[in-house]
């Protein structure tokens, strides 16, 4: 039996900055990442659409969400880490506050944190599927193999998008030492509506103010970005953005505002003249809109009279009936909740069990929040693992 000081269970994000932190913390400790895919880091290679959007500028509270939100940004923005130092490149950070390697690819971050866990000592295992573990602690891999660790990392991942290998079956790792897991919701991801007025829009993508409203017409989100129209929905980082607030909520629907750029009366001062210029009432919003659009707003309506098209380009409503699902979605929403988690992550049930990232239930906003979640509850682990480490008896 192979035995560690620290075992990670999960190469991903969080995990590889668990390991890194761990040895720039105390290099003479003995450190493995367990890895059931055939390579670490996947996810994190095809994050921001491939360029590598690891955090932002703005990382205000509001942008977390879940039982984690409070702690995770007091860690964030503490000062005691910085995601960039995990890094050897530079980064910019784009009109948004999106930050990214100035590479703009994915996967050099990851090459990044593989060198990185190669030149201090780490033992990455692939291909290693744990399926148990117990006080002790001895893990056992599905091949049968068993590991022993003084300290234990449960940086497993969510239940998104299982091609990387995050198909939430981790899970049970929890729930066998003691935990709850809250209910799993897909973040991040393309929502389905009611298409009866846009079947015609299929792959046509418009700037929007979009509006996230419950069924009573709270609002629930507001953001300014582009939405693609779908046969099943929509799709676009706007709806990305409030994919978040929506899960899980019956009734929700989402509002659009066109042409965010012009106001309601100027929209309707352009349709006034257009009708005084003679245009047809299927082309009163010609020229302002892309045509499909402004068409399918003008059936919608029913009705040529301006100012009801005109309030209708800045609230067309959506109503929202699910996503795509967790094999679309980008972020597990849900996890571990942080009643049975002490400040420094560490399990209150079960000394040295330590957990991080999409493990615990925190989800952030689209634009980074994620990644940067993932790698700051990297290093706080283990920075704490190490700390418990040095009092074990």
């Amino acid at each position: 039996m192979q035995n560690f000081d620290v075992i990670i269970i999960g190469g991903g994000a969080s995990g590889l900055a668990c390991a890194i932190s761990v040895k720039r913390e105390d290099i003479s400790l003995s450190v493995a990442v367990l890895e059931k895919c055939d390579r670490a880091g996947k996810k994190l290679s095809a994050t921001g659409n491939g360029q590598g959007n690891i955090s932002n500028a703005d990382l205000k509270d509001v942008h977390f969400h879940g039982s984690f939100a409070s702690l995770a940004a007091r860690l964030i923005n503490g000062g005691a880490y910085d995601v960039k130092t995990l890094f050897d490149c530079l980064f910019v950070t784009d009109g948004s506050g999106r930050v990214y390697p100035s590479g703009k690819q994915a996967s050099a971050l990851t090459d990044c944190l593989l060198r990185s866990c190669g030149r201090a000592g780490v033992e990455i295992m692939l291909g290693c599927e744990v399926v148990k573990v117990e006080k002790g602690y001895i893990v056992t891999l599905a091949d049968g193999r068993k590991l022993s660790a003084r300290v234990v990392v449960m940086a497993f991942g969510g239940k998104a998008q299982r091609q990387f290998g995050t198909d939430g079956s981790a899970y049970s790792l929890a729930h066998s030492m003691g935990h709850s897991v809250t209910e799993l919701l897909p973040s991040i991801v393309q929502l389905k509506c009611d298409t009866q007025y846009i079947k015609t829009l299929k792959g046509i993508r418009a700037e929007c103010i979009v509006r996230a409203c419950d069924k009573d017409g709270g609002e629930l989100c507001s953001t300014c970005g582009d939405v693609i129209f779908t046969d099943y929905g929509v799709s676009g980082n706007a709806v990305f953005y409030c994919s978040s607030y929506m899960a899980g909520r019956e009734g929700a629907y989402l509002s659009l505002a066109f042409a965010p750029a012009f106001s309601e009366e100027e929209i309707l001062s352009d349709i006034q003249r257009k009708v005084k210029s003679g245009y047809p009432a299927a082309e009163l919003l010609s020229g302002t809109l892309h045509n499909q659009i402004g068409r399918a707003i003008i059936r919608r309506c029913d009705s040529s009279d301006p100012a009801r098209i005109a309030r209708e380009v800045k609230n067309f409503t959506l109503p929202v009936y699910g996503s795509l699902g967790f094999d679309y979605a980008q972020v597990t929403k849900g996890g571990v909740p942080a009643d049975e988690v002490d400040e420094g992550l560490q399990s209150k049930l079960n000394a040295g069990l330590f957990f991080a990232g999409e493990a615990l239930d925190l989800d952030g906003d689209c634009g980074g929040y994620n990644l940067t979640w993932a790698f700051v509850s990297g290093m706080h682990a283990a920075k704490s693992a190490v700390n418990f480490l040095n009092n074990y008896d």
